[in-house]
């Protein structure tokens, strides 16, 4: 019976200093990610997802292990950022963004959908349907563009939308 107790509680020293190293990572990573940019937070291309899951992966793991220190976790932590910030730089150069960015994607042109732009994206007609009804269009001939992006979103031009004057 001790083994499950021990199994379910373990250690309460390990658990304090579990709660000690994640509240010093929490504190690594927000004064990490002030410092290289709030990109990661806010755009999400595919590198930068990749950098958020491996951040929350590392902070956990390094929180929970008995044989990784808070200096291990924050190395760790900061070199993952930082090569995140080369590769946000990099991308200025062609060769970088054509790997780092996916190109944006068709799949409405001028009310028709592109059935093999949807496949190739990963996308069935009623995962594009959801997309129409949450930007308000009910109707597909209303559509001019909706454009898959590399960041996952879609983006809508509507027919009222391309007649209006540009600001």
């Amino acid at each position: 019976m001790n083994e499950v107790i021990d199994a379910l509680v373990g250690a309460p020293e390990r658990a304090l200093l579990a709660a000690v190293k994640i509240l010093a990572l929490f504190v690594t990573a927000v004064v990490a990610f002030r410092l290289t940019g709030r990109r990661a937070l806010t755009e999400l291309a595919p590198f930068d997802f990749v950098t958020a899951v491996a951040v929350g992966a590392l902070i956990g793991r390094t929180a929970t292990a008995t044989d990784a220190s808070w200096l291990d976790g924050a190395v760790a932590l900061i070199t993952l950022l930082l090569a995140h910030l080369v590769v946000v730089h990099l991308r200025f150069m062609p060769g970088v963004r054509r790997v780092a960015d996916p190109s944006p994607h068709l799949l409405v042109h001028d009310g028709k959908v592109l059935q093999h732009a949807l496949r190739r994206c990963g996308l069935t007609r009623s995962d594009l349907d959801i997309v129409l009804r949450r930007h308000g269009v009910t109707e597909l001939d209303a559509v001019r563009l909706a454009v898959f992006e590399p960041n996952g979103a879609i983006s809508l031009v509507t027919r009222t939308e391309d007649a209006r004057p540009s600001a």
